[in-house]
């Protein structure tokens, strides 16, 4: 099993920026790629980006490319999503997730965060 906890989520406004920690315990995260997404009411959630600790790949939707960076720190077992630029679209609430493959698909994640919510104001 592994526990996931989501933080940093907050008020910001347009142009600013905000960094969410996913930080893990239970099983080691580091054989996990982790997933970050959001979702806003009425809507599916949606693909943020994804990075797998070990072959250093990181990817990212193309809503946020250029603007959110992910990292990670496996001394601290944490995933962090760096937000910059922040657009009142980019309102959601934030969700990590670990799973076995780098995909975009939400459904095939195991084990996920409760959310963070994140407002940009206009």
């Amino acid at each position: 099993q592994v526990q996931l906890v989501e933080s940093g989520g907050g008020l910001v406004q347009a142009g600013g920026s905000l960094r969410l920690s996913c930080a893990a315990s239970g099983r080691t995260f580091s054989n996990y790629k982790t997933g970050w997404f959001r979702q806003v009411p009425g809507k599916e959630r949606e693909f943020v980006g994804v990075i797998s600790w070990s072959g250093g790949l990181v990817s990212y939707a193309d809503s946020v490319k250029g603007r959110f960076t992910i990292s990670s720190d496996k001394a601290k077992n944490t995933v962090y999503l760096q937000m910059d630029s922040l657009k009142p679209e980019d309102t959601a609430v934030y969700y990590c997730a670990a799973g076995n493959l780098a995909t975009t698909n939400s459904a095939l994640y195991v084990y996920w965060g409760q959310g963070t919510q994140v407002t940009v104001s206009s």
